[in-house]
Order: structure tokens, then sequence, then C-alpha cells
């Protein structure tokens, strides 16, 4: 998939959002039993270790991993809300510990809990309230929040309560409130978790053409959905333990965990040819499902040497007479990529290099 913001980096320019060997440790909840003995002896847990991330200005950036990972964490430095340990963050050139009161003029963080909205205000009134307190005034603050309703698809749902929204329009109108200070970066945390399937895609079609394109906003999602990863981000990172353990566009961090793996759908899965594959070291680890429609089946099957290794497959099976409808690339989950990349990296291992861009 192609995104517009990813033509138009330019990468002669500094990064929007650098961060350099980024630490942070929380203090370990002890039992009042344990503080009796050794009132003295605090003990620490890491929550960033390290952590080295470039972001370009205009780029849709998402952080994955587990539970526990550090991504809410390395949000909280950038928005200016904790102070780490030691390393570098920076906006825009702007560090967030030194020149934290700039940073928070540039940056929003989209709170997703929709009980930070007032529920029986209006959606209008509700940002009145939110533009008062970023310093909008008279026809400016109207101005203001008119714009925003439209761009967020509310403006014919202006003057009705938010109680009566769906979720969908509530994360619409936290949109709406973050962007009333014209902000050049949306920290983005889970912002469909509540959202229905269809909703869901609406809303991503509308952070990565509106927000991301019309408006020009730099963003930073973190998120456990497959589709917003793999499909609406720019390049990804994945979080693990506090540690960077990957770095690149989805398409080249799937492309690690099923480099090797395709489908081939055939109405002729019990042909022997598939066998020989086997045997004649053409493909490996097969099994075969029922497709959905009852007509085809499907073959998975390890092919080694890429595009060389596909070509023999098919070869092979045609000459068998095997005929194949399709032959696709078998599309890792998120699970199966974070799973991957953590496997790869025990704990005290460095960061993997950033994977080449395809």
């Amino acid at each position: 998939m192609t995104h517009p913001r990813a033509q138009s980096t330019n990468s002669l320019e500094p990064p929007f959002v650098l961060i350099r060997a980024l630490t942070k440790s929380y203090p370990i909840h002890r039992q009042w039993r344990e503080i009796l003995r050794r009132p003295f002896a605090e003990q620490w847990t890491p929550a960033l270790e390290g952590v080295d991330l470039a972001v370009e200005r205009g780029e849709f950036f998402g952080l994955l991993g587990p539970n526990g990972a550090g991504k809410t964490t390395l949000f909280k430095v950038l928005s200016t809300l904790i102070t780490p340990d030691s390393g570098q963050a920076q906006v825009d050139g702007l560090d967030v510990v030194r020149d934290a009161s700039q940073v928070r003029r540039i940056l929003s963080p989209v709170i997703p809990d929709e009980r930070s909205l007032l529920w029986r205000l209006s959606a209008r009134d509700n940002l009145n309230l939110f533009a008062g307190l970023y310093g909008y005034r008279g026809n400016g603050r109207a101005t203001r929040v008119g714009e925003l309703l439209d761009i967020v698809g509310l403006a014919e749902a202006g003057n009705k309560m938010v109680g009566q929204f769906s979720s969908g329009m509530k994360q619409r109108l936290l949109i709406a409130r973050a962007l009333l200070p014209e902000p050049r970066l949306l920290l983005l945390d889970e912002p469909t978790r509540s959202l229905d399937p269809v909703s869901a895609e609406r809303f991503r079609r509308f952070l990565r053409d509106e927000i991301g394109g019309r408006q020009g906003c730099t963003i930073l999602l973190a998120t456990h959905n497959a589709e917003e990863a793999l499909d609406l981000c720019t390049r990804v990172a994945v979080l693990d333990r506090g540690r960077v353990r990957a770095v690149g566009t989805p398409e080249a961090l799937a492309l690690r965990v099923a480099e090797q793996r395709f489908r081939i759908y055939t109405r002729a899965p019990d042909a022997p040819a598939f066998g020989e594959l086997l045997q004649r070291g053409l493909a490996q680890s097969l099994s075969m499902t029922a497709a959905a429609d009852g007509q085809w089946s499907v073959v998975e099957v390890e092919i080694p040497k890429g595009n060389e290794g596909c070509e023999a497959v098919l070869a092979y099976l045609a000459r068998h007479g095997v005929a194949v409808a399709r032959l696709e690339r078998v599309r890792p989950t998120l699970a199966q990529v974070i799973e991957h990349v953590v496997a790869q990296h025990p704990p005290g291992t460095p960061a993997a290099a950033e994977a080449p861009r395809s």
C-alpha cells in the first residue's frame, strides 16, 4: 500500500521526533512488612531501556509490542507528563525536558477514554469549553470549533448531546479536541479498541486521509490491531521489555515471519505431485485446508528461494497436470510478527537494526 506521507518525507530533514538512549524506571511496590525490615532497600523495574527511535515529519509511525513493553511510558515522556531518567527525546528540535512548555504547544496526546468527554453537553459545547482553555475567544473560538466539527465529520451532529453519540462519533470528537491547539504531532493510544470492525475501518480511513493527509500531522500510533499496524502505518517499531527490537516498514517486518510461507489454491489437493514437491526439496512443511467456498482447497506450504522457488513449484505442478488458481504469500498476524521479533531477542540482547524498506 502506498502512503502519501511516505512519498512527501524529505530524507534530508532532521527527524521530527528523535529519541536517543532513553531510559525510565519505576519503583517496585513493596509490602509494608518488607518496608519495615528494609526501609531503604528500594527496588526498581525498567520501563524503557535505551530506546532509540527517529520519526520523520509527516510520518504515520506505529508502536507495537506486548502489554508492559513500554509504549505508554514512551508516550508519557513525549507528552512531558513524566521525566526520563537518562537519554534524550526531542520533538521538532525541542527537548521534552528543557523545552517542555514549547513541546506541549506542538504535540497533542489523544486520550482514548470516552469518559473524558462531557456527555451532558453537545459536541460543540465540549469543544467551546476546551477552546477557551486554549485561549480562543469570541468569533475566533466559534470559527475554530466549526472548522474542527467539519474536519471530523460531526458538523451536522454538533448540537447533539455527546451522551447520544456512538463510540465512533466520540472517538472523532476526541480527535477534534486534540486538534484544537493545531498540533503538529498526535499521539494515538489504541484509538479503535472500542469500535466495531466497520466503524474501526471508517475511523482508520479518516485518520489516514484527513488527519495524516490533509491536516499533515505526524502521528505516533500505539496499537494491538493488526490492520492498523500493517495497513495504516508507513513504518512500525516493535518494543519489548523497554527496548526497541525491530524497526521497519510493515511489509518488511511481516516478510521476516512469512518469507517462505505460501498458499496454493487448487481443486486437486491430493495430487501426488504435492508429495513429490517435498521429496524433491522444492517445498517444505505442506498442509491442506478446505476453502470457504467449498470448491477450492488450500495447500499451505513453505517454498524456499523466493520467486525462483515459486516459479519452480508452479512449473512442476503444471507439468504434472495440477491446475493452480492462485498462489499467495501467507500474511502473518500481528501476534506472529511480535512473537517472532521478540523470540529473536531474549533478555539482554541489543536492539535489531531497521529492516530494509520495501
